[in-house]
């Protein structure tokens, strides 16, 4: 017998809560040995907010999934441990065909988690940056030499921290980089 990865279905916003269910329902049934880990793939989401602030949040990757590495017999899913899984509260079934679980391949899973857990692939973890800025949006300089000059966005680079914007400088239309921290849309 080998332990594979599995995917299972949950009510989306429920992932949490059938992690804490299956290791509960892991103790009481005694197969931990069977069924050794329960993962949700999340990454790190950085959203800059009006005036700059950064707001850091983990995200989940797929919601309405959770891994689960357990026991199996050539790729098949002993019924036990299947009715264990598949009866837990939240579960609507394992990603698979026709109902029938299938596993991951060790490439899927590293593709998956490369994102979420570095230590476990060697590989930075993702990160997100998201702003509310966007492309045309009425900005004010409040930082840097440019401090008090009121521009357009033309372009966000969020992932980078950065937003492209039009400034009148000298009476021409100038582009300028800066980073998110230093611009607040006008009103």
């Amino acid at each position: 017998m080998s332990k594979r990865w599995f995917v299972i279905h949950t009510y989306s916003g429920y992932e949490n809560k059938v992690k804490n269910d299956l290791e509960h329902r892991i103790d009481t049934y005694g197969v931990a040995d069977q069924i050794v880990d329960i993962q949700i793939p999340t990454e790190e989401i950085t959203e800059v907010k009006e005036g700059g602030k950064r707001e850091t949040r983990e995200s989940k990757v797929f919601p309405g999934y959770v891994l689960v590495r357990m026991e199996c017999d050539h790729g098949n899913v002993d019924d036990e441990l299947w009715q264990i899984v598949r009866n837990t509260p939240g579960v609507t079934g394992f990603v698979g065909i026709d109902g029938k679980p299938t596993p991951l391949r060790r490439s899927e899973y590293s593709k998956i988690m490369r994102r979420t857990n570095p230590a476990s692939v060697g590989a930075p973890v993702t990160k997100h940056t998201t702003s509310s800025l966007e492309a045309g949006m009425s900005v004010r300089v409040v930082s840097g030499p440019l401090a008090d000059f009121d521009g357009t966005v033309s372009e966000v680079m969020a992932d980078a921290g950065k937003v492209k914007v039009m400034l009148t400088i000298f009476g021409r239309e100038t582009p300028v980089e800066l980073t998110l921290d230093q611009v607040v849309t006008i009103i």
